[in-house]
């Protein structure tokens, strides 16, 4: 109810000074109200008093002076130079005028005079009350209307700190207390970051229950820092710790402490741990605080940095002076490295919570978060989908399900099915597929060899990684690809397993080498992985004879500030020979991968030709190939890919414009069989009630 009454309230006066103004426009543009009456000089009205030209006049004192206002005996055309002249000529004909004159003796002695030679009659006033008010008003009424143009446009500027538009809210905060009615996340429903979960709700418990903590001199932590790659659940994580405590919580980005003004955003961190601090015990959670907690000092350009500014206040709110009891500040951010140091200490962010990518037994969890309003058909096994998509984080199997959900629909099923979910797995690696992309004939079989060369080293070294998929439909960029899984998830990689990895990498170009004697552009992102994967071998794992187990490069993102005009750790004599190390290695793996191709020709050369004839083969199809030489029975009833996995919109719209017209051929049908046994029916019974009458007829005769 107060916020209404000083929303009307608000409005009201924006109404009044908008009425204030128009009134003002007015009475600049119109004059006083006396525009029949022009003001004629004082010279000019005594020479028009002694002609006998002015039957009466009328003296009242007005703001120090004496107004005087007649009637002349005849009109008169006079020129009117009171107001503005934006009405057309400033002559008009009147027969009234005004004039001003000093109040002095000898001015009112002369005019009397005047009057009583020609027999003019003259009448004197009391001053006008209301003159001395109106004046001030007339003065002050265009530096009013200057500030009040002034208020709406410090109002309308993205400094209106509380969002309520208020022109001195723009060093307010912009944190907003969660509304648990409107927040349903849980904890249950955040699945693979079972630890992390445990670590936000032990920090729940200390704010709802702290005498069991204290008890045992435990102090609470001023903070905790979600850090991991994007998508990987931090800010779900906050969601859920503001659905669960029973404290406020007050949510804000890193972005909003900054604004146009200097000093804005320590004014805002201020007034967040002051609200946050009337409220304790609470919860304040700052999401991507990269954008105002960069290491400080790394500034480009000079000058004042007003992040800087922000930082050092949100680091003395944090474990200043003063101190700050009953607040904890939950934070997300996937740069942690370019976090200021200060900042990451003990007593202001205790826990540093990393959350990664989900292992097999979390994505299995997530996936089963994620299906449960969806309908999911009976041959789905979420273990199985969860077997096959290493590496992705919680957004990306989210957005995987809700494709398949699309896919399914699109094609007019009512569950969602493993042919669905094999198509949105695809979408999300490689975008959506492009049938309709035409590829000359030579190109689609040096596509169809370049994978199958993938496909054969993969099959050969298979030491860590399975070949589950091999297809030559464009998607995206790629004109085909293979895909290569872990037996299982893996945290350490060795020597060999890496190598490997390169190879099958190179496997592609070794192919079209062989096969066409030529090199082909599609190998391009090929060369990149392989190569990044050697420099790693190479600079940070250490795995060069050469070179030694040393570091030569870290693993950290960029970050200009900080990087910028820093000299490499290493001379150019060991720059040139990690350039050798890595060339070395991409060689060797290259010539392995030509080696395996040249010995297992025939199955390579079977695997290409049966990618051309069915442009996928999942890995039952390949092993059978591979070691048998005959693809599986019945492959294209009993296959997960069937071939309208990748159909267009285009034709799942028209088969699914058939199959409802179909059904209403069959409606018809139904109706017209229905009637036709009704009218059979009729008719037997007419025939039936015909012989009844022929019946009594033969019986009256008798």
């Amino acid at each position: 109810m107060k916020k209404n009454n000083k929303g009307t309230a608000r409005n009201t006066l924006y109404y009044v000074l908008i009425i204030l103004a128009m009134v003002m426009v007015v009475y600049f543009f119109l004059g006083d109200g006396n525009d029949e009456t022009p003001e004629i000089q004082y010279s000019t009205f005594t020479e028009q008093l002694e002609s006998g030209d002015i039957d009466s006049f009328n003296i009242q004192p007005t703001n120090g002076v004496y107004q005087i206002t007649g009637e002349y005996n005849e009109e008169k055309t006079v020129n009117n130079n009171n107001g503005l002249a934006v009405l057309g000529s400033t002559e008009s004909t009147t027969t009234q005028f005004s004039t001003v004159v000093l109040p002095n003796d000898a001015t009112l002695t002369e005019i009397t005079d005047l009057a009583n030679d020609n027999a003019v009659s003259t009448s004197v006033e009391e001053e006008s009350s209301s003159g001395i008010w109106v004046s001030l008003l007339v003065s002050f009424l265009p530096l009013l209307g200057f500030l009040v143009l002034f208020y709406f446009m410090m109002s309308q500027q993205g400094g209106g700190g509380g969002g309520n538009g208020r022109m001195m809210n723009f060093g307010k905060s912009k944190a907003k207390e969660a509304d648990k009615s409107a927040n349903k996340v849980r904890f249950s429903d955040v699945a693979g970051a079972e630890e992390e979960k445990q670590e936000l709700v032990e920090v729940v418990e200390f704010l709802k229950d702290p005498r069991r903590f204290s008890e045992l001199g435990a102090r609470i932590p001023a903070g905790v820092l979600l850090e991991g790659p994007p998508g990987t659940g931090k800010t779900l994580l906050a969601k859920a710790v503001a659905g669960e405590a029973g404290v406020p919580f007050y949510s804000i980005s890193g972005s909003d402490f900054v604004e146009m003004f200097v000093g804005v955003g320590a004014s805002r961190v201020r007034d967040l741990f002051e609200t946050a601090k009337k409220n304790a015990p609470a919860i304040i959670f700052i999401d991507e605080i990269d954008a105002v907690a960069r290491q400080r000092g790394a500034g480009m350009g000079g000058g004042h940095d007003e992040r800087e500014q922000t930082l050092n206040q949100l680091l003395v709110e944090m474990d200043g002076f003063e101190g700050n009891e009953g607040v904890i500040v939950i934070s997300a951010t996937n740069r942690s490295d370019v976090l200021d140091p200060a900042l990451l200490r003990p007593g202001r962010f205790d826990r540093q919570i990393l959350v990664g990518r989900p292992d097999v037994k979390g994505r299995e969890a997530i996936l089963r978060v994620h299906a449960r309003n969806k309908p999911i058909s009976k041959d789905v096994d979420l273990k199985m989908v969860a077997q096959q998509t290493p590496g992705f984080s919680g957004a990306d199997l989210e957005n995987m399900l809700n494709e398949s959900a699309l896919v399914a629909a699109r094609r007019g099923k009512k569950t969602i099915d493993a042919s669905d979910i094999d198509e949105a797995e695809d979408r999300v690696i490689a975008g959506p597929a492009k049938k309709d992309h035409v590829v000359n004939k030579k190109e689609r079989e040096m596509v169809a060899f370049h994978e199958a060369g993938h496909t054969i080293v993969g099959l050969v070294l298979s030491r860590a990684r399975v070949v589950h998929k091999v297809t030559i439909i464009p998607r995206g960029r790629a004109g085909g690809y293979m895909i290569a899984l872990p037996k299982e998830d893996q945290n350490l990689m060795t020597k060999e397993d890496l190598f490997e990895q390169v190879a099958g990498l190179l496997g592609g170009r070794a192919a079209e080498e062989i096969i066409f004697d030529a090199q082909s552009t599609g190998a391009s992102n090929d060369f990149e992985q392989a190569t990044n994967l050697a420099r790693s071998m190479v600079t940070q794992y250490g795995m060069s004879e050469k070179l030694g187990p040393v570091q030569y490069e870290g693993s950290n993102q960029v970050f200009v500030g900080r990087d910028y005009g820093q000299t490499k750790s290493y001379s150019e004599q060991f720059a040139f020979e990690i350039d050798e190390a890595v060339r070395n290695i991409i060689n060797e793996a290259h010539n392995n991968a030509h080696e395996i191709i040249e010995e297992h020709s025939e199955q390579h050369k079977l695997i290409a030709e049966k990618l051309l004839e069915y442009e996928t083969l999942d890995a039952k199809a390949i092993k059978s190939l591979f070691e048998t030489g005959k693809m599986p029975e019945a492959y294209e009833e009993d296959s997960e890919y069937p071939s309208e996995n990748g159909q267009s919109f285009e034709e799942a719209k028209r088969a699914l414009e058939k199959k409802e017209e179909q059904s209403r051929v069959d409606e018809k049908e139904d109706d017209s069989e229905e009637s036709d046994e009704e009218n059979q029916s009729g008719s037997t019974e007419s025939d039936s009630s015909s012989e009844n009458q022929e019946d009594t007829s033969d019986k009256k005769d008798e």
